[in-house]
């Protein structure tokens, strides 16, 4: 596929992944206390291991990973591990608008270290799209540390270990099969959640103790899990097609999807300022998506 058509496959791609995450989010929230944060973060990634591993090998794109890549298939799944339970348990305390909300500060973070790692290309319509968005995410929450306390700060958690993720994610993405790479991402995630959960079996501390749950949790248990892997498909093919710099401001849609889900599944009704929020993020995503379809139509000569 010619690059341009390539970057707009990736603003799909990240298009779905802002809406189905929000989906995990509320199937998070739905189980509340019933099964423990830590629990609940490792079961993502068994299902996700479960649905892919085989799909991985059945496309023959499964290896067997060299040393340097083991590393970094422990570190993307230490990065994401913690970040998922980070913000699985402010979920409890929050709603899921306000907390995405606070984690997007994350693109601006993606910017900075594409910038700085990846060396990819800063222009300034891509830094003012991720800032219109981020403005209209404030504009939706205006989230209050002070009311919050210690809760605000996980989404900021999981926002910095997300973005690290995401750079080391775009950085593997150009090299491997994007199906083999979330279906590592979960086999290695267990390696690390599997004995922590095992030392705290039984011991009463309720983010890591797990437990058998119930048939509702179960089901919102493999309901997380589908649209978890899902959505990591889609975002692990968009770094494969498109710089994380461009994709970052399409993230922003997924404070949208939230919005919409908060006040189906849990009532939470908005306001005025709500709405125009919610323009400013769409109107952000669009502005990237359109600007990129226009440079494939009239691509710059080359000097």
């Amino acid at each position: 596929m010619p690059r341009p058509g390539r970057i707009t496959l990736g603003i799909i791609l990240m298009t779905g992944f802002s809406f189905i995450a929000p989906l995990m989010d509320s199937f998070a929230k739905l189980i509340g206390d019933a099964v423990a944060v830590g629990q609940v973060a490792a079961v993502r990634f068994v299902i996700q291991s479960v649905l892919l591993l085989p799909l991985a090998f059945a496309l023959g794109a499964l290896h067997r990973p060299r040393p340097a890549e083991i590393g970094l298939h422990f570190l993307r799944a230490g990065l994401l591990l913690v970040a998922t339970a980070a913000f699985f348990l402010a979920l409890r305390h929050m709603p899921v608008a306000d907390a995405i909300s606070i984690f997007f500060v994350e693109p601006f973070i993606l910017i900075l270290l594409g910038r700085l790692i990846l060396r990819e290309e800063l222009g300034p319509r891509r830094l003012l799209a991720c800032l219109v968005g981020f403005i209209g995410a404030m504009v939706i929450i205006r989230p209050k540390f002070d009311d919050l306390g210690y809760v605000a700060a996980l989404p900021l958690v999981t926002a910095l270990l997300f973005a690290f993720y995401m750079i080391i994610t775009r950085r593997m993405a150009t090299r491997m099969h994007p199906i083999t790479l979330q279906a590592y991402t979960g086999f290695f995630a267990l390696f690390l959640a599997g004995p922590i959960l095992w030392a705290f079996d039984g011991s009463g501390y309720a983010p890591l103790d797990p437990s058998w749950p119930e048939r509702r949790e179960f089901i919102l248990l493999m309901a997380l899990g589908v649209t978890a892997t899902l959505s990591h498909i889609c975002i692990s093919y968009a770094l494969s097609l498109a710089p994380a710099s461009l994709l970052a401001p399409i993230q922003y849609l997924e404070i949208v999807g939230a919005t919409i889900l908060g006040f189906y599944i849990f009532g939470d009704i908005p306001d005025g300022l709500t709405f125009v929020g919610i323009a400013l993020i769409v109107g952000s995503g669009l502005f990237v998506f359109i600007r990129e379809r226009h440079l494939e139509r009239f691509p710059t000569p080359a000097p």
